[in-house]
């Protein structure tokens, strides 16, 4: 029996559920770069993203995430193991004149449904990176198989926050791994049951 593809959502979040901007202001709010700004660096708290790109084959992302990410993760050698994996950028209006050249091949899905579709088709672990709004629509309906989450400790207020207040069903998670660091940073892996 052919088992699905697992969509993980991995990302920065602050200790209220905040999950934009954690570089920079680029989302607008004024408590913009705290993963850079408010804790200590500590390499051993950001282990998770290189033990990552060992299980990533694809890329995921909203369209305002791809639009932030795709020109500098390009050029980015940070990045350079993602340049040549399949990305799926989720968007009703983007359109192919509009995607990043030399960034890999990159398809433009319309719906919850491509993504469903996609992960019945061949291939291993797709990873959404950002995409705050996309994840929480993919949550709601019942998409995403595992959270990746660095949780630092602050509190924004402000921001968009990564899970939805919908009355939805109640799902539960089981914890696969974690850590806590001398930053105050956790790490939390969860499977979605």
């Amino acid at each position: 029996m052919k088992t699905m593809r697992e969509l993980i959502y991995t990302g920065f979040m602050s200790l209220d559920g905040v999950v934009d901007s954690p570089g920079g202001t680029v989302e607008g709010h004024r408590s913009g770069g705290w993963v850079i700004n408010d804790v200590e660096f500590l390499p051993e708290a950001f282990a998770l993203k290189g033990e990552e790109l060992a299980e990533t084959t694809a890329l995921l992302f909203g369209r305002r995430s791809y639009e932030a990410f795709a020109p500098i993760w390009r050029d980015s050698e940070d990045h350079a193991a993602y340049k040549d994996l399949p990305k799926y950028v989720v968007s009703e209006t983007l359109t192919e004149d509009a995607l990043v050249d030399g960034w890999g091949p990159t398809t433009i899905l319309r719906s919850s449904g491509d993504i469903a579709a996609l992960k019945k088709s061949d291939g291993g672990a797709i990873f959404i990176h950002g995409s705050a709004e996309l994840a929480r629509r993919l949550s709601d309906d019942g998409l995403i198989d595992r959270y990746h989450l660095l949780v630092f400790p602050v509190l924004l207020g402000a921001g968009k926050r990564l899970f939805s207040e919908a009355d939805n069903d109640k799902r539960v998670l089981k914890l696969k791994d974690s850590a806590a660091y001398p930053n105050g940073v956790l790490k939390l892996i969860y499977e979605v049951s």
